[in-house]
């Protein structure tokens, strides 16, 4: 630290009532680095729902509506199988067995004995050629004539939603990062404004010597800014351990929520919490700058 900046410390002490606002400064910090890591997670998300589900598609063959069908569940299916691997584009195709697909409805239903009376379609997942294009209106034609209750899944629809869900997700994460920051700003402006008129015999003994506007300014700009880092790294560094609390839950024996996506931050993204300190700085700075150089217009 410079002497400059060593007498400017001298100049304005620390209020007493400084606490309070420090508080504040952290707990914003904290909710802040809750939503840029809730943002960076549905983005994760959403990346990993594209790549599972971009270049795949699902064949649904659905059970004969009457029992007394005589529709062959087995023939239908082998059949379609058969279309599937004559397809040109498709890479890859592979009958899901039915313990697989009583397992993706057992979380909404339960592992008991009722998922196994249930009338359970056969699912076929099959993978495309990259940049290959398949006429699904053609392939869905040519499965229904050998499997009537068959249709085609490409997923289109899926991943739209997700993107959208995502989306949702980081713009509102944005916008509150957005309103905690007018609230810092709002906070730091009040507390220099407070601080202004708490020191209003030091201001005006120091500009009654002569002191430039800018030269108070400083002061209580490099007050607030080392004051809001320090307040808003430690509720940066909450966040932080919450993230990585989160993330350890699985190892701890706890099971993981079904469809939602791990909360767990890995450590790069872990880094990017400490862009709320830095920022908070810096909103603080400007704002205690221009709100002492506001104030000091007024009065002198």
């Amino acid at each position: 630290m410079s002497e400059k900046q060593r007498v400017r410390g001298r100049i304005l002490p620390r209020e007493k009532g400084a606490a309070p606002l420090d508080v504040v400064i952290a707990v914003m910090a904290f909710l802040a680095a809750l939503a840029l890591g809730a943002s960076m997670l549905a983005d994760r998300q959403a990346e990993s729902w594209r790549e599972g589900l971009a270049g795949r598609l699902t064949v649904q063959i659905l059970q004969p509506e009457h029992p007394t069908s005589s529709r062959n569940l087995n023939t239908e299916t082998e059949a379609a199988l058969q279309i599937l691997r004559g397809t040109r584009g498709i890479l890859t195709v592979t009958p899901m067995p039915d313990a697989d697909a009583a397992k993706l409805v057992a979380p909404w239903l339960g592992a008991d004995a009722m998922v196994k009376d249930l009338p359970l379609p056969r699912l076929i997942d099959a993978s495309i050629v990259p940049g290959e294009h398949v006429d699904f209106a053609q392939l869905t034609a040519r499965l229904q004539t050998v499997a009537p209750d068959s249709n085609v899944d490409d997923h289109t629809r899926w991943i739209s939603r997700l993107q959208t869900l995502a989306n949702t997700i980081i713009y509102a994460a944005y916008t509150i990062l957005a309103l905690i920051a007018v609230a810092t700003a709002a906070a730091v402006s009040f507390a220099t404004r407070a601080g202004l008129e708490a020191h209003h015999d030091i201001v005006a003994l120091l500009h009654q010597m002569g002191a430039h506007s800018g030269f108070i300014a400083r002061a209580f700009e490099w007050h607030y800014l080392l004051s809001t880092l320090a307040a808003s790294a430690v509720g940066a560094g909450l966040a932080g351990i919450a993230f990585l609390a989160a993330g350890g839950l699985e190892f701890a024996g706890v099971e993981p929520v079904p469809f939602l996506p791990p909360l767990g931050l890995n450590p790069q993204e872990l880094v990017w919490l400490l862009a709320v300190p830095l920022a908070s700085a810096a909103i603080a700075w400007a704002t205690a700058r221009l709100s002492v150089l506001a104030v000091l217009r007024e009065i002198y």
